[in-house]
């Protein structure tokens, strides 16, 4: 991937995910876990870096071990670490994620409340927002107060400075006071997104309808809206603009953990758009932009956790070079 000069900035969590040492068993089955830095804001950040973008995190950490170890990765990847803060009183997060036999995965979180809940709209590096590119950003930090209204203030201070603004609601009910708080929150800014991406999960929870279909995507379309994106794990992934749509197929690749996929094909895309908006309106160009992405999150899954497994360009053109 060219060096992107376009800076992209992740809004939300960063959290370590305590992954067991065995796949397919409970947590309490679990005879030991291992520590995994994750977060789908911070993995978006790390794999924009890894392919050769420039990427900025912006969140609160813990002032704790743990913290500042999440602090210390995001720069070890190269993600400008200069909206981080830390907060004495309150912990860095962390979830318990089990995995299935078939590699999909259950969460237990601990978060009562996290540092990542309680940044302030007045922590915010504006200089940092305002030098956005493309700012992205999920839900999980629009659940409680503070951090909902900063994120809110965030989102139109980039917008206001020109950025193409980035969504992947990254459903987490258990998160959650209940499911219809979820489907509330996250419809409450959906209309300010100009890039929206969703898993056919999270489609069907915010549509009410079991069917992945155009029908059912286009009725979350919105007028603002530039691209809409849907992820079907190994199937691929479809996609919609004002001018066209359809479909693009997955790499097949032996999934051993499916952590960070969506980030990973979402780190791709916005690497590959932050300098030129244009690409989405190009299908040929948005086609081949969206068959890298999907590359990437198919790599993904092929290593335990998320940032270990994100890849590099190389591994990328290894895969889309090599037999599908």
């Amino acid at each position: 991937m060219a060096k992107s000069n376009g800076l992209i900035v992740s809004f939300g969590e960063m959290l370590i995910d305590f992954v067991p040492t065995v796949s397919g068993v409970s947590l309490a089955e679990a005879p030991g876990f291992l520590k995994a830095p994750g977060g789908a804001p911070a993995n978006v950040a790390i794999a924009v870096a890894r392919l050769g973008g420039k990427a900025a995190f912006l969140g609160k950490l813990g002032d704790d071990e743990f913290g500042h170890m999440l602090a210390g990765i995001l720069k070890e990847n190269g993600v400008s670490a200069d909206g981080v803060r830390f907060d004495k009183g309150a912990r860095t997060a962390l979830a318990f994620v089990t995995l299935r036999a078939d590699g999909e995965r259950e969460f237990m979180f601990y978060r009562n409340p996290s540092a990542d809940m309680l940044l302030t709209p007045d922590e915010l590096n504006l200089d940092l927002i305002k030098s956005a590119k493309v700012f992205h950003y999920g839900s999980i930090s629009l659940i409680v107060e503070p951090c909902r209204s900063a994120h809110i203030k965030a989102m139109e201070v980039a917008k206001s400075a020109g950025a193409l603004l980035s969504y992947d609601p990254n459903l987490r009910l258990p998160l959650w006071p209940s499911a219809e708080y979820a489907k509330e929150q996250i419809m409450s800014i959906w209309n300010k997104a100009d890039v929206i991406k969703v898993s056919d999960v999270e489609l069907e929870f915010l549509t009410g309808s079991n069917k992945i279909d155009d029908e059912s995507a286009m009725s979350l379309w919105h007028d603002n809206l530039k691209l809409l994106l849907v992820t079907l794990g190994e199937k691929g992934c479809r996609y919609y603009t004002k001018q066209f749509r359809g479909s693009v197929d997955a790499y097949h690749v032996k999934a051993v953990d499916t952590t960070g996929a969506g980030d990973s094909f979402v780190g791709a895309l916005l690497g590959k758009i932050v300098d030129d908006h244009a690409i989405i309106q190009d299908e040929a160009k948005l086609k081949e932009v969206l068959k890298y992405s999907c590359a990437c999150g198919a790599i993904t899954t092929t290593k335990k956790g998320a940032i270990p497994a994100l890849p590099t360009h190389s591994e990328v053109l290894a895969v889309l070079n090599g037999p599908k």
